[in-house]
């Protein structure tokens, strides 16, 4: 399965190199404001770089904060995983990861992959972004099935040991036949196929947003102009407190170790500040609006919207909503649509800023 994986990856880079180098021959024809690479009187790059040095503490204290709460608010007792409350708070959270996807990514993807600075052919003549976005997300449902698949068979080769071991085994008390095979009477073939589920769950969804999030923080980086970077700051520390508090209740879910735990908190909260330093280093060579940037940024967007969309819709909000605890709860389902809309609405209203 690994050497699959890896050959699929090897062909998109091919694809993506091949994209990459066409761009360039063609480069000539984009239009002059292309090669600008400060349009606009709001050019400083000392009063942009005080900004992006706030922007790095900033948003690694909220990334931290939002992950961190739901993994914290275990030992509440109203938060549990059990409890309705914590029902409602992952539909709203599982709702701006939601918005994350159609309104922040998706829209980015198309205004690098639509720009005039690149050629008209082939850019301008396929919809690459929702093609890419749709190759991402049944590409993530392959990553799924996959792995439930392989733990399935080795979960049926145990069971198939231990029935074999259990037939060897005579009956005391003098009975001529073998003992059966007793059910798991406590359900841990279910549960352990659960938490399997919910672990490949968090490490999807963390895939995906540590993709867009080293985007978006290197785009930051890159930017010498003050009037996009100020309000740019405070949006993305909302995204990244509700973002993390998203992903912090599907990692709480995995019920990981604390190690891991901490590995994964770690890389989704230095993730967005890691890309703005590196945008920081490069900022004196990388061009937003170069062919090259737009290609690589914008393909990066539309795969990470569909591996976003996908995990937000069918693992995360669909598998609450038509499992028992909601079906079964008409008004917990009420309340669970009203926190849906509250975090998808919010993150849209976000989407004015960043």
């Amino acid at each position: 399965m690994a050497s699959r994986f890896h050959n699929t990856g090897v062909l998109l880079l091919l694809i993506l190199c091949n994209a990459v180098a066409a761009a360039n021959e063609t480069g000539s024809s984009v239009p002059s404001e292309c090669d600008t690479k400060f349009p606009g009187g709001c050019h400083n790059k000392a009063a942009a770089l005080q900004l992006k040095l706030i922007a790095i503490a900033a948003i690694l204290v909220a990334s931290m904060l939002g992950v961190c709460l739901p993994l914290v608010a275990r030992s509440v007792p109203a938060l549990g995983p059990d409890r309705d409350l914590f029902v409602v708070v992952k539909t709203f959270a599982s709702g701006v990861i939601l918005a994350t996807g159609y309104m922040h990514v998706l829209p980015d993807s198309f205004d690098d992959l639509g720009s005039p600075c690149l050629p008209e052919d082939p850019w301008s003549k396929f919809p690459f972004t929702t093609f890419v976005a749709m190759l991402s997300a049944i590409g993530t449902l392959m990553l799924d099935s996959m792995m439930l698949t392989s733990y399935n068979k080795r979960r049926a080769k145990v069971s198939s040991a231990t029935v074999t071991g259990h037939d060897m085994v005579p009956v005391p008390h003098g009975h001529g036949h073998c003992a059966v095979p007793q059910l798991d009477a406590d359900g841990k073939d279910g549960r352990e196929a659960v938490v399997l589920r919910n672990r490949i769950i968090a490490q999807v969804l963390e895939m995906g947003i540590i993709v867009h999030s080293v985007v978006i923080g290197l785009s930051m980086g890159a930017s010498e102009n003050v009037c996009t970077i100020r309000p740019l700051v405070a949006a993305l520390c909302f995204h990244q407190l509700f973002e993390g508090m998203g992903l912090g209740g599907c990692i709480l879910q995995a019920e990981y170790g604390m190690k891991m735990r901490g590995v994964l908190a770690f890389f989704f909260a230095v993730t967005t500040p890691f890309g703005v330093a590196l945008g920081i280093g490069l900022s004196n060579t990388y061009k937003d609006n170069s062919p090259t940037a737009l290609i690589v940024v914008g393909l990066l967007n539309a795969a990470s919207a569909g591996l976003l969309n996908y995990t937000a819709l069918v693992d995360l909000l669909a598998h609450d909503f038509m499992g028992p605890k909601l079906q079964g709860r008409p008004k917990l389902q009420l309340w669970a649509y009203v926190a849906v809309l509250l975090g998808a609405g919010g993150m849209s209203l976000m989407a004015k800023w960043a």
